[in-house]
C-alpha cells in the first residue's frame, strides 16, 4: 500500500533526540528555545512559542487574543475538526462560513457578511499548504477591530509574495504531526510580533507560572514562582524540539521536493478530464502538504477511494465540520454548499518526501482505473433510473 504520507526522518533526527536525552533536560529547555528561534527567524517574526500540538497552539492564541465565553469566532467548516474545537475550548462559538471553490480556503466576502457585535476574531485556515487570502482577511479584521488567528497547521513554508506564513496574521499556528511539512511526531507553534502576548503565551503553556522551570532550576538562589491566572500544561519537550531543529535545517528542501512531486502529478494527470487539479493564485507559494483533486459531478467519491485502496493506494478526504455529529446539532439548518460539494467530491492523494517516480505513476494509473469504475457505475445507474 502506498500510504497517504511516509515519515522523512533518519539518523540525524535520532542522533539529535539521543543527545537531548543524554543531556538530562527533556522539557522546555535550551533546545526548545533554539527551535523557537529557528522558526521565528525562518518566518520573519520576533516570537515563536512552541506547544505540544497545533490544537493547543490555537487555543492559547485565542485566549491571548481575548476570546472567551459569549464571543463568536468566524472560521471555515472545510478543515480538520481541531479548528472548531479550539474555539469551543476557548469558550466561544464557531461561526462557519463557506469557502472559495478553487482554493478551498475561506471566502473573505462571506467573512465580512458573518460579522456581528459578538465577533471577536477570525480564524482563516491556510488549507493543504495553500495560503488563505490573508490580505483581504486582514483588511476586514482591521475595519472591524478583530484579531486574526490563522490556522496554518499544514502550511509551514507557504508564502504570499515575499511574506512567509507566520508573519502576516496577528497569530499564526503551525502543526508538526506526522502528516505535516515538518514533523516531530506531534507539536505546534504560535508565531507573533506582539511582545506582550508572546510573554503571556509562554507563561500560559506552563500553568501560567511567573518564572519558567528552566529559569528556576538554573538560578543560584531560591526562586519562588507565582501563578497569577489559570494556565495550561501545553509544553513541548526538548526531545521533540531536537527533531524539529534538524528538520528546520532542511525545510526548504522538503518544500521544494513536495512542489516537484506536485508538478509531476500535474504532468501525469493534466489530460484527465474527470478531475480538476490544484490551483493557486498568482504570487502564492503552495507547499502541497496534500495533493487535492476534485472529482467531476456524477462520480462517487467513496467508490473512487475504495477502488484506489484495492489498487494499493491510500487516500483521504477533508471533512465539513458543520456536518459532524459534534457540531451538527448546534445549527442543524446551516447550509454551506461550496463546502459540502468539496467534502463530497475532493480526494487527497499520497504526497511525501521519498515518494518514488514508480509509486507516483502507480497512483496516477490507479486513479484513472478508479475513475473508470466510478464512471461505469454512474452510467449504469443512469440507465436503470431512465428505465424505471
Amino acid at each position: 500500500m502506498i500510504p497517504i504520507t511516509r515519515l522523512s526522518v533518519g539518523k540525524a533526527e535520532a542522533d539529535a533526540a539521543a543527545e537531548t536525552i543524554r543531556s538530562g533536560w527533556l522539557t522546555q529547555g535550551k533546545i526548545g528555545q533554539q527551535f523557537e528561534r529557528a522558526v521565528a527567524e525562518y518566518v520573519g517574526v520576533k516570537h515563536a512559542i512552541a506547544t505540544n500540538s497545533c490544537t493547543t497552539a490555537l487555543h492559547l492564541a485565542l485566549v491571548a487574543a481575548g476570546v472567551g465565553p459569549g464571543d463568536e469566532v468566524i472560521c471555515p467548516s472545510f478543515t480538520f475538526i481541531a479548528t472548531a474545537n479550539a474555539i469551543v475550548c476557548a469558550g466561544a462559538t464557531p461561526i462557519f462560513v463557506d469557502i472559495e471553490p478553487r482554493t478551498f480556503n475561506i471566502d473573505p466576502r462571506l467573512v465580512e457578511a458573518a460579522i456581528t457585535p459578538r465577533t471577536r476574531a477570525i480564524v482563516p485556515v491556510s488549507q493543504i499548504g495553500l495560503p488563505a487570502d490573508l490580505p483581504a482577511i486582514r483588511a476586514i479584521a482591521s475595519r472591524h477591530k478583530l484579531v486574526v488567528v490563522e490556522d496554518a497547521a499544514p502550511s509551514l513554508g507557504a508564502m504570499i509574495g515575499s511574506a512567509r506564513l507566520g508573519s502576516i496574521s496577528d497569530f499564526t499556528c503551525f502543526s508538526f504531526d506526522a502528516r505535516k511539512i515538518l514533523t516531530m511526531g506531534e507539536g505546534g507553534v504560535i508565531t507573533t510580533d506582539n511582545d506582550a502576548s508572546a510573554e503571556r503565551l509562554r507563561a500560559l503553556r506552563a500553568h501560567a507560572a511567573s518564572i519558567s522551570a528552566a529559569a528556576r532550576h538554573s538560578a543560584l538562589e531560591v526562586v519562588l514562582e507565582s501563578y497569577p491566572e489559570v494556565g495550561y500544561n501545553y509544553k513541548l519537550t526538548d526531545v521533540q524540539a531536537s527533531i524539529g531543529l534538524v528538520q528546520m535545517g532542511r525545510l526548504e528542501s522538503i518544500v521544494e521536493e513536495r512542489r516537484r512531486l506536485a508538478a509531476r502529478y500535474h504532468r501525469l494527470l493534466v489530460d484527465e478530464s474527470r478531475v480538476t487539479l490544484p490551483w493557486a493564485p498568482l504570487g502564492y507559494r503552495h507547499v502541497f502538504q496534500s495533493y487535492c483533486v476534485r472529482l467531476h459531478a456524477g462520480l462517487d467519491q467513496q467508490e473512487v477511494m475504495a477502488e484506489l485502496a484495492r489498487e494499493g493506494v491510500a487516500s483521504r478526504r477533508i471533512m465539513a465540520v458543520h456536518l459532524e455529529p459534534a457540531y451538527r446539532g448546534r445549527n442543524p439548518a446551516l447550509s454551506l454548499p461550496v463546502t459540502e460539494a468539496a467534502t463530497a467530491r475532493t480526494i487527497l492523494l499520497p504526497i511525501f518526501v521519498g515518494l518514488s517516480d514508480v509509486e507516483q505513476r502507480h497512483v496516477a494509473t490507479a486513479l484513472r482505473r478508479a475513475l473508470d469504475t466510478a464512471e461505469s457505475t454512474a452510467m449504469r445507474n443512469a440507465v436503470l433510473a431512465s428505465a424505471s
